[in-house]
């Protein structure tokens, strides 16, 4: 198996019935990779599926264009925010220490 966890990539999602074809959005760990699928309840989702599930296609289908302007209006994923890394929840960089105690002029 080839590593399929590029973002962008084209592929088809086997498990619990029919492929289904997808395009990677995201993989944030090396058993877990998001891929954008249409849904047919539901139109364009993303799926947090295995990587062992995933098979490459280099064909297009016509639900792919729906799929890349899932993907284009999503923001992209900010390493490390889904595992509290990173500042802590401390705001703006500048700014770590709250207000002081204004005097009210007595």
């Amino acid at each position: 198996m080839t590593n399929m966890t590029s973002p962008g990539e084209l592929v088809k999602v086997a498990g619990g019935g029919a492929e289904v074809d997808g395009i990677v959005f995201d993989a944030p760990s090396s058993s877990k990779v998001v891929v954008a699928v249409m849904d047919p309840a539901r139109g364009p989702v993303f799926r947090t599926v295995n990587p062992r599930t995933l098979t490459p296609r280099t064909e297009t289908v016509p639900d792919d264009r729906a799929l890349r302007l899932l993907i284009r209006r999503t923001p992209t994923p900010v390493p490390g925010a889904a595992r509290g890394a990173g500042e802590g929840g401390q705001g703006r960089t500048g700014y770590k220490r709250g207000a002081a105690h204004r005097t009210t002029g007595r």
